[in-house]
């Protein structure tokens, strides 16, 4: 990508750069606190509660730190998530 390109116009030339940098991007279900006692319980079939709601939106994390919410979509085979807000910094 370079800075030349029309998409990036009016961009310094050396923010093209860092637009190759690779992001770790992480959906969140949810969380919950466990004893350790109950964690070396869990096996095949075990079931963990999460501290949200089905209809709740999901987080979406870029390198740890939440920038939008969504909702679980499945794509062929896989999941996908739909951003339905995105978040202020």
């Amino acid at each position: 990508m370079k800075a030349t390109d029309p998409k990036h116009a009016g961009e310094p030339a050396n923010l093209g750069v860092l637009m190759q940098v690779p992001l770790q991007l992480t959906v969140e279900l949810g969380a919950c606190t466990m004893p350790i006692a109950e964690v070396l319980k869990l096996g095949t079939g075990s079931i963990v509660e999460l501290d949200r709601a089905v209809n709740h939106p999901v987080d979406l994390l870029v390198n740890n730190k939440p920038v939008a919410r969504g909702e679980i979509v499945a794509i062929e085979n896989s999941f996908g998530l739909r951003i339905t807000e995105l978040l202020s910094f």
